[in-house]
């Protein structure tokens, strides 16, 4: 790459794929920083496991149906379908080696020294092996079902992300079969063994010692009562990964709700795009696999054990050591709404001013509490909602249920389309709709992904309107681990925006233009992209200009080549990308001007931050949209304007300009894609933005 070179050039695009599993890297060295506490870096290696099975069913998967039609076009950075699975294929394996030596050259060892000890069947005590075994007789043996591979009996379904063994049998007559047998999903894939107490410690604490044993080796190790009268002769792991990525074809269908129900029952027979397996695996059942599965060799992917990193989450959440997690934080409850627990009026506080969240630093109970209020407020006459990913026991929905029992109007967007959420979505659906909520689905070819709730109230002899807009879901569990923002606001041209946009959702209504509100796909690209380029006039006019976006990811080709324009102007460019990033910072002539940071820790950045300095007349807006083509094109997403001084300076000051000084968290990335620790200069005091957030809280 070199100076003056045209900035819509391929080579100055980061393959999405391959950064994606930069970030899943990022994760990796979580798992790695003997800095973090010894469960929570378990926690992050079974994050990169359930990341990387998703990757698989949802990206690979799409590029191995190029692969399979001989689609010969190529992604925006230059690669046609086949060079992306060959480098993805590559990344992965070097990935899923560094995950598993991390797994079981460091962090298996120091939790044996913990006591929480994760045992090889081989290497139990005679006394373990009978309790184990008694489990197997009386819990596992009734459950497991061997299925034969044999010319009356044809090679069974294996269900996506299932754990198998590939036994070879011998008959009395010398003759090998095959069978196949399933690990059962519905048993823990650790099986505790009763623990034990160790010796009293000096404080006078008696610490217990945790022990597991793998559920597979268990099974395998007691194969012979599945097959009496024959010879086992051996046993292999494997597990498969399976298309999951939902097609709806939402033109032809009348019935949406009842086309996402077979959908997601179609997930669980999609194509399998991985098979992993153990190095033991001899080549006849490998090619057995291959045939029958119909994958390609490329597809068999020899990993160490455990083939499912994601089953680790058992061992975080289920063992009780407090003293290996993050300390416990309770978060910060903001003055406004202390004031309401005292003996103030919901809406009487944000009447006098808007109401900024951060949670999980501030606490999400205000949004639920903001909810119930409206539904017991006889003044309240109407309640609009989307909902996203709202989770399993929701008080957010019954907050929408006690509305709607209270007389309220009540609509509510729940958005079926939320990957792997939909089973959760289209549960909420009903129970919504059998309380007499007017429920809608969404838009035809387009995913609502923005988070509003609209109250409306009789004050006096007109109406007033209340609205919550946040960059996060409506999810009371995440709320604690995902970083996101929110605000209450009773501002008049906010809520006529809210009103037509929820016309829009529910209705026939077109509109494009609205006062406040940044809408995709109504007008957010192209306001987005008015702010960047009045930030490049700025430059050319030899004034200060500079621009902060936080994201989750940056993608998009249009806007990335408007982000090289404006470091080519001279705009001061500051990007905290969490994940991909396909933008390539420090390239001389073209984003020279331009730093990217991610920053990985405790809590998951999902904040989207847009700062324009604007000559000194600083804007800031806060929304759901990520700056990828889905979000600007597909999605219908919200982004909003915060203009409070108090706000705009919180934002700036405590947040964004904190962000880019973090020396402990912060990832920078290079022009190759890769990324390099932030090292604290010796002048430097240390800063992780997360611990600096969860500490000093505005009073």
């Amino acid at each position: 790459m070199h100076e003056n070179e045209p900035i819509n050039n391929p080579s100055l695009l980061v393959n999405r794929e391959l950064s994606l599993l930069e970030f899943q890297r990022r994760v990796l060295e979580e798992a790695l920083d003997d800095r973090n506490p010894l469960l929570e870096r378990l926690k992050f290696l079974a994050i990169v496991g359930s990341n990387m099975d998703e990757f698989f069913m949802v990206r690979v998967s799409g590029i191995l149906k190029q692969v399979e039609a001989r689609f010969m076009g190529t992604s925006p950075d230059g690669m046609t379908p086949p060079d992306e699975m060959a480098a993805i294929r590559k990344a992965a394996l070097n990935l899923y080696a560094e995950t598993h030596q991390c797994f079981n050259k460091k962090v298996r060892l120091k939790l044996e020294k913990a006591g929480i000890h994760l045992m090889d069947y081989g290497k139990l005590s005679k006394t373990q092996k009978s309790k184990v075994d008694d489990y197997f007789k009386e819990v596992v043996f009734p459950i497991l079902t061997p299925l034969a591979l044999d010319p009356g009996h044809p090679f069974p379904h294996i269900s996506n992300l299932s754990l198998n063994l590939a036994i070879v049998i011998r008959d009395k007559k010398g003759n090998e079969k095959f069978a196949r047998l399933k690990v059962p999903d519905t048993l823990p894939r650790l099986v505790p063994i009763k623990r034990s107490s160790g010796a009293v410690r000096k404080d006078g604490t008696i610490p217990f010692h945790h022990y597991f044993v793998w559920l597979d080796q268990l099974i395998v190790a007691n194969l012979q009562a599945l097959f009496p009268g024959m010879e086992v002769v051996s046993a292999h792991l494997f597990r498969i990964v399976r298309d999951a990525d939902i097609e709806i074809q939402e033109l032809e269908a009348d019935d949406l709700l009842e086309t996402m129900q077979q959908n997601i029952r179609r997930r669980k027979f999609g194509s399998v795009v991985q098979v992993a397996i153990y190095d033991s695996m001899p080549a006849d059942l490998r090619t057995l696999l291959i045939e029958n599965l119909e994958v390609d060799h490329n597809d068999l992917y020899v990993l160490q054990s455990p083939l499912d990193l994601s089953c680790l989450w058992q061992l975080y959440n289920n063992v009780e050591r407090h003293d290996l997690k993050y300390p416990h934080y309770s978060p910060h409850v903001p003055k406004a709404f202390r004031e309401i627990a005292l003996a103030g009026d919901f809406f009487d506080v944000i009447r006098q001013e808007n109401i900024l969240l951060h949670p999980p630093y501030d606490s999400f109970n205000p949004v639920v509490d903001f909810l119930f209020a409206a539904a017991r407020d006889p003044q309240v006459l109407a309640i609009k909602q989307t909902l996203y990913r709202v989770g399993q026991n929701s008080p957010v929905v019954e907050a929408l249920l006690e509305a709607s029992e209270h007389g309220k109007q009540v609509a509510v967007l729940v958005e079926l389309k939320a990957r792997f959420d939909e089973e959760s979505n289209i549960g909420w659906a009903r129970t919504l709709e059998q309380a007499g909520v007017h429920v809608v689905y969404g838009l035809v070819g387009l995913k609502t992904h923005s988070k509003i709730a609209l109250v409306i109230r009789k004050e006096g002899d007109g109406i007033r309107r209340y609205v919550h807009l946040a960059t996060g879901n409506y999810n009371t569990v995440t709320s604690k681990i995902y970083e996101d923002m929110g605000l209450f606001t009773c501002d008049d041209d906010i809520g006529a925006d809210a009103t037509d946009l929820f016309n829009y959702l529910t209705g026939y209504s077109t509109k494009q233009d609205y006062k406040k509100l940044l809408v995709a796909p109504a007008n957010l690209r192209q306001r987005l992209e008015a702010l960047i380029r009045r930030e490049i006039e700025h430059a050319k006019a030899k004034h200060d200009a500079r621009l902060i976006f936080k994201v989750n990811s940056l993608i998009d080709p249009r806007m990335i080549e408007l982000l090289y324009q404006a470091s080519q102007a001279g705009v001061k460019v500051d990007l905290l990308v969490r994940g991909m990033c396909s933008l390539r910072p420090g390239v001389k002539g073209v984003s020279d001007h331009i730093k990217v940071i991610s920053i990985v820790g405790r809590f998951l950045e999902h904040s989207r931050i847009y700062y324009f300095l604007n000559g000194g007349k600083e804007e800031i807006y806060l929304g759901s949209a990520d700056l990828m083509q889905r979000n600007l094109n597909h999605r219908v997403e919200v982004v909003f304007p915060v203009e409070s001084p108090k706000h705009v300076h919180y934002l700036r000051d405590e947040v964004l300009q904190a962000y880019l000084k973090d020396n402990e968290r912060a990832r920078v990335m290079q022009a190759d894609g890769s990324y390099k620790r932030s090292i604290p200069e010796k002048e430097d005091k240390a800063l992780d933005i997360q611990d600096w957030l969860m500490r000093y809280r505005p009073k």
